[in-house]
């Protein structure tokens, strides 16, 4: 049975293979661990050790906004799994990408065929800025695997799984909103055919979802309320609601979808990847007559749109919520070409996806530079009280409070000022010089001199003690 299946799925198989390999080798070399990958598994050993439930998720990086609890919840046992080791979480997020391209294929299949379904999963599996967001732990990673399910299952009308897909959706970003347009597109041309009472078991498990954020509002004031509210209503720098606003952007966004994810993040490659992916879209328009087509072409557009009209920079994990279906898009209309166009277009493609692979380079190691970093800091406080800080622009301390604040030498500047205080000056940051600096973490310890200094991967260490007289 088992050889059987593999003569059948041969080439299926392979593509997972190669998924595998592109998020799974070295993963603990490659991923990210910054200040939010820090912060999860700080909050998730918490609970998991003491019990400390937790009713709101991470912060958004603009409006002051929360998401709700359950990708804590989600990635929670993968973290106990492994020992607690950060890796757990990153290994679970890869396996949910590699789950995706398998889903990409399955989907694809169903709707079209093998062949637009090998493309597409391929491609995604291949895709330098897919395989960024898939192989660490960080909330909107999850989002291309709840967002196919949640078009898939609303489509089979199976509501009840389309609502979890969608919650989990909401809980990865608040993009997730964004879905709603497809999401009404597919309700609208089964309008007739519905039971609407079909619908009140979803609404109620989607009521009852809202619940943990609820309860943290009520708590505190109204502040995710207050903050949302703030972020549609105040909008000179968040969102316009002017849908034409967004037509003079739409070339450059989606140039910008296309380079990133299929033209391997290279500028004058991707013009030419999107002028033949919107010649593709234009051409299929007239050869294509399928329901799930036309949904793909709603949540695509709809998903741009929306992008359009945010009015601050677009990044690549922003549009997670529309990652399969560029993918899917892309073969389906590929596999209505010729089979010599089809072949050569699918390896200019694979070509610089492949040549911007980040096995090209040599792997961050941010992980075992944090911990290299915190044991340095726990060898040379000599088993004394300290106090730790971090000059950074574009990280903050979680990542290594993860491994530092277990130690029981370990003392926040609020609780207790300690004899030593360790800085941490990542690269970058263009002031290193901890003496006198405006930080709080630093100006909280009071006067002070260096006594000692390293360097552990490009990044300085300085150990100051008290100076009472300023010299």
């Amino acid at each position: 049975m088992i050889s059987k299946y593999i003569k059948n799925n041969w080439l299926l198989l392979i593509i997972l293979l190669i998924a595998s390999v592109m998020r799974l080798y070295r993963i603990a070399d490659y991923m990210e661990f910054l200040g939010d990958q820090g912060r999860d598994v700080v909050i998730i050993r918490d609970f998991l050790k003491h019990g400390n439930l937790f009713f709101i998720g991470p912060q958004t990086s603009i409006g002051n906004m929360y998401l709700g609890p359950f990708y804590y919840y989600f990635i929670a046992p993968s973290l106990l799994l492994s020992l607690f080791s950060p890796v757990g979480p990153a290994i679970f997020v890869a396996l949910l990408s590699i789950l995706t391209t398998f889903l990409i294929f399955k989907i694809t299949s169903k709707y079209f065929d093998n062949k637009a379904g090998y493309i597409a999963s391929f491609l995604f599996a291949i895709s330098p800025v897919v395989i960024k967001y898939s192989n660490f732990s960080w909330n909107p990673n999850i989002m291309p695997l709840f967002a196919l399910l949640f078009i898939y299952f609303l489509d089979q009308k199976k509501y009840v799984y389309a609502t979890l897909a969608f919650i989990m959706c909401l809980n990865s970003h608040y993009l997730a909103l964004l879905l709603l347009f497809p999401a009404l597109y597919i309700i609208s041309l089964d309008y007739k055919k519905n039971n609407h009472k079909n619908f009140i078991i979803p609404i109620i498990i989607f009521l009852i979802s809202l619940v943990p954020q609820l309860l943290f509002d009520i708590k505190h004031d109204g502040q995710n309320i207050k903050a949302l509210t703030a972020f549609f209503t105040k909008r000179e720098t968040t969102v316009s609601v002017l849908p034409y606003k967004a037509i003079p952007v739409l070339p450059e966004l989606f140039n910008q979808v296309t380079t990133r994810l299929l033209a391997g993040k290279i500028d004058t490659a991707g013009i030419i990847v999107s002028i033949i992916f919107v010649a593709l879209i234009l051409y299929s328009l007239f050869k294509i007559k399928n329901r799930f087509f036309y949904i793909c072409l709603v949540w695509f557009f709809s998903g741009l749109i929306g992008l359009a009209l945010y009015k601050q920079h677009i990044y690549d994990h922003y549009f997670g919520f529309i990652y399969p279906v560029i993918f899917i898009l892309f073969a389906i209309t590929l596999s209505k070409l010729n089979k010599y166009l089809s072949i050569i277009i699918i390896l200019f493609i694979s070509g610089l996806s492949l040549y911007s692979n980040q096995f090209r380079w040599q792997p961050p190691q941010q992980l075992k530079t944090t911990q290299q970093i915190d044991q340095s800091i726990i060898d040379k406080s000599d088993n004394l009280p300290f106090n730790f800080a971090l000059l950074a622009k574009m990280n903050y301390d979680p990542g290594y409070m993860y491994y530092l604040g277990e130690n029981k030498n370990y003392y926040h500047l609020r609780d207790k000022i300690t004899d030593q205080l360790f800085v941490v000056c990542e690269p970058f940051q263009i002031d290193c010089n901890p003496i006198n600096n405006p930080e709080w973490g630093i100006a909280a310890f009071g006067w002070a001199k260096i006594e000692s200094s390293w360097d552990i991967n490009g990044i300085k260490v300085f150990r100051l003690v008290h100076n009472p007289t300023g010299d």
